[in-house]
């Protein structure tokens, strides 16, 4: 990708320290923090003006803004100004001093959003390929959550999230059982020195019931692009903490996120029961897997606006079962997708928009059944923002919406030639393909790599975290 300033006169072509210069972010200026340093500078509140010249197809994920639901345009600009998308159309005239890049034979698009994971799981990624759910909890999850230390911690968390920030997820939503305030305060950091928008959804500890609003007041509510959630597991045997996480998430005025059927076994929970008793179901409700849902059951969550995230290739690795997503989308519920972290074992989500498809087309033996391709990518995007709650603020390029965008280059050996773009950038695209990532106007990749970040020292501390807490083991 090419970038210049307006007006532009002749003038030598620019390095890429030039044009990140430009964007607002030098690529000598390293977004990737160690554990010692000062907690991370939040991301400016507002990104450089940059527009994003004659990209060949606009997914606005607006109707109104474009044609069909997708709000698609042909050879349109996209202008970021202030943090926020100012304008999307033909031939805008950007203001003085705007950056222009040229993104011809590109497609822009909302960027993904992920409403469900656990990025310290990259630990134990590829581990444990012959277990079930509860196969995983034993042999993968368990060990390797005690012996965590905030070194160790924050080096996972910042490897998986760059993963997810280079494969085009501009929000996610994870969902941690830690508890020790050094370990959450590693956490947190590690997040929002990425650039990521992020939601921290907190499993409270019942020895400190204090901790949950102290870690949101403290570490949470400063990052400009960070927001909270109470989580919690529903069933009848802990029903009482359920009730407490339900408190909790009302006192504070956020979502209660919550695992819920995710394996047929949990039958016996009764989560949606237990949800129902303490008063959870709303929309300030999101549940993560809801497979073995009855159909009365997702009547209920349907009349009541629950909102659930669907992480397809998580429950085709732990033998889970499959979302009747069909279902869902029938009747209305706002359904996202995840990542579901570890268990998923790399960020790639065009990997999970069209294992999304594949799946229920599998279960149905017929291919006009929901998603089609337009309904997954809605999902992936601004779907999953409603879903989260915010989609008043993401998940479209709808102007006066924060700038969270990638770029697409369609240009390479698994996408090419053009057909139909909208249905290869589920079935043919993957992380590679995704040249620039902008979250709040600010480039997190561009020129297909991440800004700032050195990413062979990512990966190396990384390693040697594992080794260590392989060691300990």
């Amino acid at each position: 990708m090419q970038s210049s300033p307006t007006p532009s006169p002749a003038r030598p072509p620019h390095s890429r320290r030039d044009i990140l210069t430009g964007l607002g972010l030098a690529a000598a200026t390293p977004l990737v923090l160690g554990i010692t340093d000062r907690p991370a500078r939040p991301p400016a509140p507002v990104g450089p003006t940059v527009l994003l010249r004659g990209a060949s197809l606009v997914l606005t994920m607006d109707p109104a803004l474009g044609s069909g639901p997708l709000g698609a345009l042909d050879n349109a600009d996209v202008l970021m100004r202030g943090g926020t998308i100012a304008a999307v159309g033909t031939g805008l005239r950007p203001p003085p001093g705007t950056r222009i890049v040229d993104a011809s034979g590109k497609l822009v698009m909302p960027g993904f959003v992920d409403t469900h994971t656990h990025l310290w799981q990259a630990v134990i990624r590829g581990g444990c390929t012959d277990g079930d759910l509860f196969g995983w909890f034993t042999r993968c999850t368990d060990p390797q959550r005690g012996r965590l230390t905030p070194e160790a911690l924050h080096s996972f968390v910042r490897l998986a999230a760059l993963d997810a920030v280079q494969s085009g997820v501009t929000t996610l939503v994870d969902w941690v059982d830690i508890f020790s305030y050094d370990l959450i305060e590693s956490y947190v950091r590690a997040l929002a020195a990425t650039g990521v928008r992020f939601t921290y959804a907190m499993f409270p500890s019942e020895t400190d019931p204090t901790l949950v609003a102290k870690v949101k007041k403290e570490l949470v509510d400063p990052v400009p692009l960070a927001d909270f959630q109470v989580a919690t597991h529903a069933a009848r045997a802990v029903q009482h903490i359920n009730h407490a996480h339900w408190e909790a998430a009302q006192d504070l005025g956020v979502m209660l996120n919550s695992h819920v059927l995710e394996r047929p076994e949990q039958r016996a929970d009764d989560p949606i029961g237990v949800l129902t008793d303490i008063g959870a179901l709303g929309p300030r409700l999101l549940i993560n897997h809801a497979i073995h849902l009855t159909d009365d059951e997702i009547a209920a969550v349907a009349a009541h606006d629950v909102r659930a995230a669907h992480c397809p290739l998580s429950n085709m690795r732990l033998a889970s079962g499959i979302m009747r997503l069909a279902e869902f989308g029938r009747r209305g519920v706002k359904v996202g997708l995840g990542l579901d972290g570890g268990t998923n074992d790399s960020s790639d989500f065009h990997a999970l928009m069209k294992t999304a498809i594949g799946l229920q087309r599998a279960r149905a033996t017929q291919a006009a059944i929901f998603p089609q391709v337009h309904d997954v990518l809605r999902m992936a995007t601004l779907g999953g923002a409603e879903a989260l709650g915010i989609g008043d603020r993401t998940g479209s390029l709808t102007p006066g919406k924060r700038a969270d965008v990638v770029v697409v280059d369609p240009a390479a050996l698994n996408f090419a030639p053009r057909f139909d773009w909208v249905g290869q950038t589920v079935f043919n695209g993957r992380p590679e393909n995704v040249e620039a990532v902008f979250v709040d106007g600010r480039p997190l990749k561009f020129d297909g790599r991440l800004v700032g970040v050195d990413t062979e020292r990512v990966v190396r501390e990384a390693e040697t975290a594992a080794t260590r807490l392989r060691a300990a083991g």
